[in-house]
């Protein structure tokens, strides 16, 4: 089945729909996705190397998942059914930390251009790659993730970067994460 991205307006309203595969390119137009950032009970994060396939940022490390809702899916479905797809891990609770995130970063003449709101979950589970999503994963203190980005931002994709920075800023989130046992 070929998959279709999401097209929206400024104001996140529905315009199509187009093959993921032709979507992204130096044109690429505003669509939704969405992100997200997964915990251990130690506070560490789960980094993904993307797939040396995918078309965008191959092989650059990156949060623990990103992707594209389908038309009429619900964000969290999306979030869980791609946590499975490219990590082998089950259904997570989930929290929307930034709703309205967009962002746009050009790399080797891709184009990305989202608006991709951006989750947290808890897991006690060990990824099991799916070697066409996903060339590597690792964890990371988060601590010590913040102070990576701050300090060596290529090494990681743009929007990991800026998420990261937003997530360290946002209350909800710190109060998550100083709590994340209860949610595991």
């Amino acid at each position: 089945m070929e998959e279709h991205v999401v097209l929206v307006d400024e104001n996140n309203n529905i315009l199509g729909t187009v093959p993921k595969a032709a979507v992204h390119s130096q044109n690429t137009p505003l669509h939704r996705a969405f992100s997200c950032f997964i915990f251990n009970p130690q506070g560490e994060l789960l980094l993904q190397q993307r797939s040396h396939r995918k078309k965008t940022w191959p092989l650059i490390w990156s949060n623990s998942v990103c992707g594209h809702p389908f038309l009429n899916e619900d964000n969290k479905e999306a979030v869980n059914r791609r946590l499975g797809d490219e990590l082998g891990m089950s259904k997570l609770k989930l929290f929307e930390i930034l709703p309205n995130y967009r962002y746009r970063a050009e790399r080797d003449g891709v184009v990305e251009n989202e608006i991709c709101p951006v989750y947290v979950g808890f897991s006690n589970e060990n990824p099991k790659i799916n070697p066409d999503e996903v060339e590597a994963t690792k964890w990371i203190d988060w601590q010590k993730f913040i102070d990576e980005t701050q300090n060596n931002p290529d090494n990681w994709s743009p929007w990991c970067v800026e998420e990261t920075a937003l997530l360290n800023d946002n209350e909800e989130f710190n109060k998550l994460y100083q709590t994340r046992e209860k949610y595991l």
